[in-house]
């Protein structure tokens, strides 16, 4: 029994870490620019969908373009729509955003067809790894050490670096960081792609592991919104937090009660906000109150 719970604990943690790849990418998005992207999934999927051809046009060198690739339409995409939303009604984004998510995902399946497409981890990453009472595949660990190594990089270029600080100093107070003289414009064009890189990045570690179809999108949007709520919105340890919850929550109710599995995740989210409103890391931000 115990071998079971720490095994499904592990595949809970790489689950969690995933949710948080794409939770940061939509945290950061709203921490900046003020917009809920309803569009956030899709790029997840687009993320696996290059993925699966590149590495039938060019091998494994070429997969890890991918989030670029998708980074770089993330920036088009704020240049040539997102852009003009800025200070407008809130629901005119989610409209925008919403309708860009049925667009991709209505592309997705002219481009590569409404069927799954097959996409298996690399060779040399086949296999499992045994330690202790905890079984977990390669590929698992793998994804579990990358998304650890993404979001320690990620922490390390918002805290230390320059353009870091110009982002943090950005969501709090956009005025100001315009006023010193910094082009806000193409700061916010590269928020959105950042989000959008860290979306395409999770799309990419998740398509050995899930089905790569048009509607995988959905199943990262949702449970990004509810580790976004819970963590707090525009916390980044708040995501990684709540990512981690709802990871190890699911994979516990697949375990041991496989038919509340879907809905584990949203009665966490209920019982959290009950105690914080606020979610475990939100706070007041007079930006958007």
């Amino acid at each position: 029994m115990l071998d079971i719970l720490l095994s499904q604990a592990v595949n809970g943690l790489v689950l969690g870490f995933l949710y948080v790849l794409i939770a940061i990418g939509l945290s950061i998005i709203f921490g900046m620019l003020g917009i809920v992207n309803f569009a956030h999934g899709a790029f997840f999927a687009l993320g696996a969908y290059f993925a699966v051809s590149l590495y039938q046009s060019f091998g494994w060198i070429a997969v890890p373009l991918a989030p670029l690739l998708v980074g770089a339409l993330g920036m088009a995409v704020e240049f040539l729509l997102v852009r003009r939303l800025y200070g407008k009604e809130p629901l005119i984004s989610l409209i925008l955003t919403f309708a860009l998510a049925l667009l991709i995902e209505a592309l997705i399946r002219l481009v590569w067809g409404a069927g799954g497409q097959p996409f298996s981890p690399p060779p040399f990453l086949t296999g499992f790894v045994e330690w202790g009472p905890v079984l977990i595949t390669t590929y698992r660990l793998a994804v579990l050490v990358t998304t650890v190594a993404i979001l320690v990089a990620l922490w390390a270029f918002l805290s230390f670096t320059p353009y870091g600080r110009i982002l943090r100093a950005g969501s709090r107070d956009a005025e100001m960081v315009s006023l010193l003289g910094i082009n806000l414009p193409w700061v916010l064009t590269g928020v959105f792609g950042l989000g959008c890189m860290l979306a395409g990045t999770a799309g990419l570690l998740a398509a050995p592991l899930w089905t790569v179809t048009p509607s995988m999108a959905a199943g990262a949007v949702m449970p990004a919104f509810v580790i976004v709520t819970i963590g707090g919105l525009g916390s980044y340890a708040g995501a990684v937090v709540a990512g981690l919850l709802v990871g190890l929550v699911t994979a516990m109710s697949i375990q041991f009660w496989p038919e509340a599995s879907a809905a584990s995740m949203y009665v966490l989210m209920a019982a959290i906000l009950l105690i914080r409103p606020r979610g475990l890391f939100g706070e007041r931000w007079e930006r958007f109150e």
